[in-house]
């Protein structure tokens, strides 16, 4: 079969396409599914780059298959799965392999998915949409008169964590590189949006000096001292992304001298434990989608093919709207 194999770490010269892969068979608790699309995420990114070489968290090692998000059809069921059965339309993130015309994938990593969800858009919001779902609902606990700064708002979980924390009627401010993209968060739900020039002092002025309850920043190093400034007295900092880099001399007191601030490093992961979260996590985000009140956009459809330019481009820009590769076009 067709897959992107990594046998090194490095740039993406290193994701090569091979039309030789033996084709996996459906193991204990898995199922193999036949891929219709996979997603393309930063985390894909970082597998290349050998960011997750030694992590416990996503053990994922050399050599493998790249893609951790993917959707598609079961065509065949392992041992000890009941809840699955072949010819189900299903969705995962957060399981590698998914760059490739089949995946043995784990159950407890898998959701179904209803009819009218394409596999496009599926693949497209599975990863990025359970993220949004658990950093508002089980980290933040956003609710109606919160009040949140999203930073690298038009990015793709940028724009879903807009929509969503609109949804629940908190006020959402925003951060976004340029003013067009300013103007995309406003778009996607956001109250006000700035750019990241003083944002600390924006924010203060919008929210009367008192500052924000939570501040979302996936960007890390260039902004994250800067969300302390912009963050009420005992509110809370959720650093799930170090686009910039990560901010390796932080000393605790930091946090108390910004009026007691809580901060945390969130991973999906640890929030998608076993198959009946997932499945919860991923019907949320589906009937948000099919009532009309989340919109998932797909910046572009590619082919494994072109794997290696799409890394390049995403690289070069550090930001990426959401994508997704066809792998099999017949199951439309």
């Amino acid at each position: 079969m067709k897959a992107i194999t990594l046998q090194a770490y490095g740039g993406p010269e290193v994701a090569q396409l091979r039309h030789d892969v033996e084709k996996p068979q459906a193991t204990p608790g898995h199922v193999l599914v036949k891929v219709a699309c996979a997603g393309i995420n930063f985390m894909d990114i970082h597998t290349r780059q050998g960011k997750y070489a030694h992590s416990s968290t996503y053990p994922v090692r050399l050599p493998c298959t790249l893609g951790m998000e993917g959707a598609g059809v079961v065509v065949e069921v392992g041992p000890g799965v009941s809840h699955l059965a072949v010819g189900d339309r299903v969705a995962w993130c957060i399981a590698w392999g998914a760059y490739a015309e089949y995946a043995n994938v784990p159950v407890e990593k898998i959701a179904q998915i209803p009819n009218a969800i394409s596999f496009d858009q599926a693949a497209a919001a599975m990863f990025q949409g359970c993220t949004a779902h658990y950093l508002i609902d089980d980290v933040a606990r956003l609710q109606a008169g919160s009040t949140c700064l999203v930073h690298a708002a038009s990015g793709s979980i940028g724009q879903l964590l807009a929509q969503m924390a609109r949804r629940l009627g908190a006020t959402v401010l925003t951060t976004a590189s340029t003013v067009d993209k300013c103007a995309i968060a406003l778009q996607q739900g956001a109250h006000q949006a700035w750019t990241y020039d003083r944002f600390a002092d924006q924010v203060r002025q919008a929210t009367g000096g008192r500052g924000v309850d939570v501040v979302f920043d996936c960007v890390g190093k260039n902004t994250l001292r800067e969300s302390f400034r912009a963050c009420r007295t005992r509110g809370l900092i959720v650093n799930y992304g170090n686009v910039s880099g990560s901010l390796t001399d932080l000393d605790p007191m930091e946090l108390g001298e910004a009026g007691s601030l809580f901060l945390t490093r969130p991973r999906l992961a640890d929030h998608m434990a076993d198959g009946a979260t997932v499945q919860r996590r991923a019907n949320a985000v589906f009937a948000a989608m099919l009532e009309g009140t989340l919109t998932v956009d797909i910046e572009g459809h590619y082919s494994l093919e072109t794997v290696q330019q799409v890394h390049a481009r995403i690289e070069a820009r550090q930001q990426i709207g959401k994508a997704v590769l066809w792998v099999d076009r017949d199951l439309h």
